[in-house]
């Protein structure tokens, strides 16, 4: 993956309400709270409505924010309560041995059960935004997808699935619960207050203006996310994508991501998510910078 080259002059991006500001030492800092100086030009000795060119790195506050290094030599600074994980779809429907074949979805677990807990400690809220319909919903789905959770005409939303798994993707029923240990995870943090537990009824959690995801983000201020879950190219980009259009921050959390699609798949969402769309790192990294 070709990076970006460092800046040789601190450069701020966006406007005067949301706005990052990048450093030639590498550090993004995604907090919005200390805008560029103004300054003289360097050949001139009149003040202009131009950044100052020799600008200090303000200093962490750790109490409120936090240095996640990520790919590209880069380190990006979030603001603690401004901030959240977004982890999807890491459901039975999708990962259950008896449903699936998905083993590198399975993998996301352990890296996820060590970066929750991480995150909670420091004040970052964590979202499980999952499918889980309602009669209601069935009647609305479009066709095409409809269709795409067909096999062969049969089966699709709402249909029996076999065992005890209950019916395909509604809410409440076994398969729409998170896997194994997760869900168990995830029951703590709802006791806690720091988990919070969000459905939605297409690929993407943000597609439309009034998703529970973005009304969510919305009353709590929230601005920077990391993505997780599965599967890569299909819900977690749909909801990246989505993000990124509507100004969030986004940093996906490599090896907290999968997909069933053929090899590249998951090579072009990281291309894109760290070369484009926002920031890639991976687990140990947030770790490390939390603790």
């Amino acid at each position: 993956m070709v990076h970006r080259p460092k800046l040789t002059v601190a450069t701020e991006y966006g406007n005067a309400g949301s706005f990052w500001v990048e450093y030639p030492a590498g550090l993004i800092d995604l907090t919005r709270t200390t805008h560029l100086p103004k300054g003289a030009l360097q050949d001139g000795d009149v003040v202009q409505d131009q950044v100052a060119r020799d600008v200090p790195v303000p200093p962490l506050q750790p109490s409120t924010q936090l240095d996640v290094p990520v790919n590209g030599d880069r380190v990006v600074r979030i603001a603690k309560k401004q901030s959240a994980i977004v982890i999807i779809d890491m459901q039975n429907f999708f990962l259950h041995p008896d449903l699936r074949d998905h083993p590198t979805g399975l993998a996301c677990v352990i890296p996820l059960m060590n970066l929750v807990p991480a995150l909670r400690e420091q004040g970052v809220k964590i979202l499980w935004v999952n499918w889980g319909l309602t009669e209601h919903e069935l009647t609305t789905i479009p066709p095409s997808l409809v269709r795409g959770f067909m096999k062969s005409g049969r089966g699709g939303f709402g249909a029996p699935l076999p065992g005890d798994f209950g019916r395909l993707l509604m809410r409440g029923e076994f398969n729409s619960e998170l896997y194994g240990p997760l869900q168990g995870l995830y029951e703590e943090g709802r006791r806690e207050g720091t988990d919070v537990w969000i459905h939605k009824n297409r690929m993407s959690g943000l597609w439309g203006p009034q998703t529970a995801l973005d009304l969510y983000l919305q009353e709590q201020g929230i601005n920077t996310l990391f993505f997780a879950g599965v599967n890569a190219d299909q819900c977690v980009l749909g909801t990246l994508v989505d993000a990124y259009f509507r100004g969030y921050d986004c940093i996906v959390v490599e090896d907290c991501v999968a997909t069933t699609s053929p090899a590249g798949a998951l090579e072009n969402v990281l291309y894109n998510a760290g070369g484009a769309y926002g920031f890639v790192t991976d687990s140990s990294r947030i770790i490390d910078a939390a603790t």
